[in-house]
Formats: structure tokens, sequence, C-alpha cells
């Protein structure tokens, strides 16, 4: 099942920096990016995030987007998780998964339940712009790409 083209399923989880954060607050600025991430002990996880963490600034200055990296992890280990690799944004706590299961599902893992990692650009009409979903653990899209999806009206900026 895709969601590319409907409507984003709304939620509200437990930020790493207090308080909960829903996506509908966050598509009255702009566009959001979900990202669904394994678990804290994931480290291709922490490579996107990186890479989202280096373009983050610039994304929310000139678009207004917001990132919004869902992670089925417990909310202390999320802290650590932000703090070791000096993340820009907040992590949102999924540990039952239940948010990953309405967007890439959840799978069980050596390391109990996890989300599927995937990539998601939501505009402000609360729309799925774009879908990706890893084949494998190291499947990922990078923050640059999506910058580049943004400004390029939500078309792929390579014309493929």
């Amino acid at each position: 099942m895709t969601l590319e083209g409907s409507a984003a399923p709304d939620f509200s989880l437990e930020s790493t920096s207090g308080g909960e954060v829903s996506l509908e607050e966050t598509l009255d600025s702009g566009p959001t990016i979900v990202l669904v991430n394994r678990g804290h002990w994931c480290s291709f996880c922490a490579e996107q995030l990186a890479t989202f963490s280096r373009v983050y600034e610039d994304l929310r200055f000139n678009e207004g987007v917001n990132v919004l990296p869902v992670v089925t992890s417990e909310l202390p280990k999320l802290v650590e998780m932000r703090d070791r690799f000096d993340y820009d944004f907040q992590l949102l706590a999924d540990p039952d998964g239940e948010v990953a299961d309405q967007y890439s599902g959840t799978e069980q893992t050596s390391h109990g339940l996890t989300g599927i990692a995937g990539t998601y650009v939501v505009d402000t009409d609360g729309q799925v712009r774009y879908e990706q979903i890893a084949d494998s653990v190291d499947d990922r899209t990078y923050g640059n790409w999506v910058r580049y999806f943004i400004r390029n009206d939500f078309e792929d900026p390579f014309g493929e």
C-alpha cells in the first residue's frame, strides 16, 4: 500500500525537546518531512538523519520545512541519540510502532518491534507528495535530494 498522493495520517508523539508534536501543527508553517526510523541503535538511521540535519536550517529558514523523525524507541534513548549525533531537530518517540504502522509498517527484529525505514514529504495540504520505503536497511533517501525535490515543486529534481 502506498501513501503517495493520499492524505498523510496525522499523529502526535512525544518529542525529545519536551511535549508532544503533531503533524497537523507542523504543516501550518510549511511542508513536513516524516522519516520513519528503526531505532536508536540503527547506524543506517543515524546516517540518514545526519544528512537531514545538515540541510535542516536551510530548509526551515527558506522553505518553512519541518523534519519529523519518528523513531521506534523509548524517549530516553532518543535523547541520548540526539545528543550523541548533535541533530538540529527533535526526534519523536514511537516505541509501540503505532505511527510507523500507519506509514511504512513495522517488523519484528532482534531489537524487538521496529519501524520499516521510510521517507515521506507531506505538502501543506497534508498530501503525501513523495514516499520511499526502504527495500533493505541501508536503502534511504537523503536530505539533500529531498531539499531539491521540495524546491523543484515536488518533482524529481533530476528528471528521473
